[in-house]
């Protein structure tokens, strides 16, 4: 092996491990992605019904605007909203048809309803998902 080709070589797998080390630092802000609620490896959170549980701090301004809409009774920037959520992958407790209604989290720059929604249970509880329903999390208020 040639020196200029091991020095590519070296110098590849080092740009490989800063990018590998670098990635799983994260950003530094600790604060999550866009699209979920902001968690800190701190503490691991709180289960209740199966699903971890955020506080409604933790939860992006949008999502916390969309939970005092839901309070105050609207009204709702989208016709969807106050619409039954049927649960069908059931992720969320068991209930009736009918229990939930959906109410979407305004995702800045998206073009459309984007993939966040709070939830809300006839019983007061309230869920939020950043990811389309993939996965959720109980809000604590």
């Amino acid at each position: 092996m040639t020196a200029t080709v091991a020095t590519r070589a070296l110098r590849l797998m080092t740009a490989c491990v800063l990018a590998l080390g670098l990635g799983a630092c994260g950003d530094g802000t600790g604060t999550g992605t866009a699209s979920g609620p902001r968690t800190s490896s701190a503490a691991p959170p709180a289960v209740r019904d199966g699903l971890p549980e955020v506080p409604a701090s933790r939860l992006p301004a949008e999502a916390r605007a969309t939970l005092r809409l839901i309070e105050a009774g609207g009204p709702f920037p989208y016709r969807q909203d106050g619409t039954v959520f049927r649960n069908r992958e059931g992720r969320l407790p068991a209930r009736a048809g009918g229990y939930y209604l959906e109410y979407t989290v305004p995702t800045p720059g998206s073009r459309d309803r984007g993939a966040r929604r709070i939830i809300a249970g006839k019983s007061g509880e309230r869920y939020y998902t950043g990811d389309h329903y993939r996965s959720f999390a109980r809000v604590v208020r």
